[in-house]
């Protein structure tokens, strides 16, 4: 896939924040800052089933590798501190680098996660139009390498313009969409 993509992730290249970020809290704590905005570590210890000192440390472990930085308070109290993430999201390569892969399965973990609770929290109280909308597509291609860049491509430009705007219309929803990219082995006929 392109190096670079219309989202503003960050890119995470260094084996060591790979590593930083496939450890489950840390991963908890920076998809709740990127979804829900700045938080504090006792605001964020529920979340990711964590007590708020240990989530603490993963958050300055995070700033370590520059994916979190110190917030604003909200109301300008600054007896507690803030916490941001840098980046909307961020994005990494498979490699055959231990870090990349430990990244790979533990977001794999994640996204089975979201999915579960998605299931048993909220599918049953969506109104039957967002419900339509709603579900799963596992469609087989055979492509080319150039093929897959374009369609991956091609879908990150169609999603840029609703994951950059700084406001949604009336009657927007946050919408979690999960990709992946799973080729096979040449031998797959």
């Amino acid at each position: 896939m392109s190096l670079t993509n219309p989202f503003g992730d960050l890119p995470v290249t260094d084996p060591q924040a790979m590593r930083a970020l496939a450890h489950p809290v840390r991963l908890a704590i920076l998809s709740y800052l990127q979804r829900e905005g700045p938080a504090t570590a006792t605001m964020l210890a529920p979340h990711v089933n964590a007590t708020p000192s240990v989530v603490s440390w993963h958050l300055r472990h995070l700033a370590g590798f520059g994916l979190v930085e110190d917030a604003e308070p909200p109301s300008g109290d600054r007896r507690q501190r803030w916490w941001k993430s840098l980046a909307r999201g961020f994005s990494f390569e498979l490699s055959d680098d231990p870090a990349a892969e430990m990244l790979a399965d533990q977001l794999s973990a994640t996204g089975q996660e979201q999915v579960r609770e998605w299931t048993n929290s909220i599918r049953d109280s969506l109104p039957p139009e967002w419900l339509r909308l709603s579900g799963l597509s596992n469609t087989r291609v055979k492509v080319t390498t150039d093929e897959l860049e374009a369609i991956a491509d091609g879908i990150n430009e169609l999603l840029a313009p609703y994951a950059l705007r700084e406001s949604a219309p009336d009657g927007a929803r946050h919408v979690r969409v999960l990709r992946q990219y799973l080729p096979y082995g040449e031998d797959d006929s």
